[in-house]
């Protein structure tokens, strides 16, 4: 019996050990989508948006210009938005960890505003979408090196309801 233990556990401890297990997803940004996407993912959650549609968008260096990247990724989430008309957004604005509190605020602020102006151009109605700054308060990725940063500079919608 203690063998029979011993073998799982150091089977549990080896495979904790793993990048990624079968069936577990990760964002990518190439594809405003996750891989590995998960078959149980409940329709019209946020974890369909980030699952099968991708939920953030991101930002040059001191810019809240969306790229085709950027316009893409929306696009996607314009139509899951219409497809799911009762849904209401907040976007949230992020930056890396460079510059002020006040000005990462305000470059948040209009990366944001910039995602939503890009869905209610798309014909997503503008009072089911909020938008929030959270600067450079909540990095996705700890770290200071430009990948990391990249990754910080973002809006992601989150869906409230």
């Amino acid at each position: 019996m203690f063998k029979k233990t011993l073998i799982i556990v150091s089977t549990l401890l080896a495979l904790s050990g793993c990048k990624h297990f079968v069936g577990e997803s990760s964002y990518d940004s190439n594809t405003g989508g996750h891989h590995g996407e998960h078959m149980n993912v409940t329709p019209g959650t946020q974890g369909d948006l980030e699952v099968n549609v991708g939920d953030r968008v991101l930002f040059g260096y001191d810019s809240s210009a969306l790229d085709q990247e950027a316009q893409n990724t929306l696009d996607r989430q314009a139509d899951w938005f219409k497809r799911y008309a009762d849904t209401k957004i907040t976007i949230e604005g992020h930056c890396d960890e460079r510059g002020t509190r006040e000005y990462n605020l305000a470059l948040g602020e209009r990366r944001a505003n910039a995602a939503k102006k890009y869905l209610v151009a798309a014909g997503i109605d503008s009072s089911r979408i909020s938008v929030i700054s959270y600067g450079k308060e909540r990095p996705a990725v700890m770290g200071a090196n430009e990948e990391i940063w990249a990754q910080n500079r973002r809006a992601v919608s989150i869906v409230v309801n």
